[in-house]
């Protein structure tokens, strides 16, 4: 019996399930931080184009497997891609008022 309450993914879906990603320095999350530079859902796969906050940061691959995870349990997401990049390079003031609320700025 096909399931007629199949919902169309949405990039807030994907934001939800990037939150999931921490920051382990921080302690928060990507998207707070505002690190994710995009979401593009094409059929069944997402794009995600994120950065750290800084290009030394050794946690990328980390980064992308988390992403590939938590996304990938999305309903109707068959594959991740995760695309790091530094330019624009990140700044404190790309995180919402809260993150920068709890980190001091």
């Amino acid at each position: 019996m096909p399931d007629n309450q199949t919902e169309t993914l949405t990039e807030d879906d994907v934001l939800e399930a990037l939150e999931e990603v921490i920051d382990p320095e921080l302690g928060l999350d990507f998207v707070s931080l505002g690190l994710v530079y995009g979401v593009e859902i094409e059929n069944e796969d997402v794009y995600v184009t994120f950065t750290l906050t800084t290009p030394a940061c050794p946690i990328g691959p980390q980064v992308s497997e988390q992403m590939k995870e938590f996304v990938g349990d999305l309903p109707g997401v068959s594959a991740v891609h995760p695309k790091m990049i530094f330019d624009p390079p990140w700044s404190p003031e790309k995180m919402t008022e809260d993150a920068k609320f709890a980190l001091g700025f």
